[in-house]
């Protein structure tokens, strides 16, 4: 099994410090190629099965450091959030469902962590996401401190004072829109109108100012979305 060190080294020598420039490199190199000069060339231009090994071992762990993410934020802020006399009574760390209701349960807070880079363009996935917990947060029988702790406030704040539909918010989630219907039928029909609704039980906090690390990546994403719109996550 080729380790995540010996995987960078070969995607890094591949890419020769800029993996577009090289694979503009190589399509021009191949251009008018058959298949005797693609053998020959492909062996120069560094192109092999260890290539693609080397890229599915990043992948495989990109793929958990969401995951990652999600857990070292949460932690980073504990110590930040919590007052003195304040106790953890359930902690989800992990992603996905983990059987328990909220990320962090205290004797005086239930909340929600967001950890998510917004671009302001069309997001409806986060906006979905950021929707759903919300929801569960206002209409959760309790009178503790309700929070959704996100990556600034200006988009997700945008989203919630929108005229997006609930119906095509929860369009994708069958057993929240059920839940929605049955507690309040056609009283509301676009975000904005639920958010006025609720908005006074649900706290929505900035955590940029408590952990720097995520303002630095807002502020570089803000760069790249000027001077890209095919930029992703």
């Amino acid at each position: 099994m080729v380790t995540l060190i010996e995987a960078a080294s070969n995607i890094q020598e591949f890419e020769r410090g800029s993996l577009t420039n090289r694979i503009s490199t190589i399509e021009n190199i191949l251009q008018n190629a058959g298949k005797a000069a693609c053998t020959s060339l492909f062996q120069t231009l560094g192109i092999s099965p260890s290539l693609l090994d080397a890229a599915l071992v990043l992948k495989r762990a990109a793929g958990q450091v969401n995951v990652l993410i999600h857990a070292a934020g949460i932690l980073l802020l504990l110590p930040h959030i919590l007052e003195g006399d304040e106790v953890i009574q359930s902690l989800s760390l992990g992603a996905g469902n983990t059987g328990k209701s909220f990320d962090l349960e205290t004797n005086h807070r239930v909340a929600e962590f967001k950890f998510i880079n917004w671009k302001g363009g069309p997001e409806s996935i986060r906006q979905n996401q950021l929707f759903k917990d919300f929801y569960l947060l206002a209409e959760y029988d309790t009178l503790k401190k309700r929070c959704v702790y996100v990556v600034g406030t200006e988009y997700p704040l945008k989203f919630l004072h929108g005229g997006r539909s609930l119906s095509s918010v929860m369009s994708r989630n069958n057993k929240l829109w059920t839940d929605f219907k049955n507690r309040y039928g056609e009283k509301f029909s676009v975000v904005s109108e639920y958010y006025e609704y609720r908005k006074s039980l649900v706290h929505l906090i900035d955590i940029t100012k408590t952990i720097l690390q995520f303002q630095s990546v807002t502020e570089i994403d803000n760069e790249e979305a000027l001077s890209s719109e095919t930029i992703e996550i």
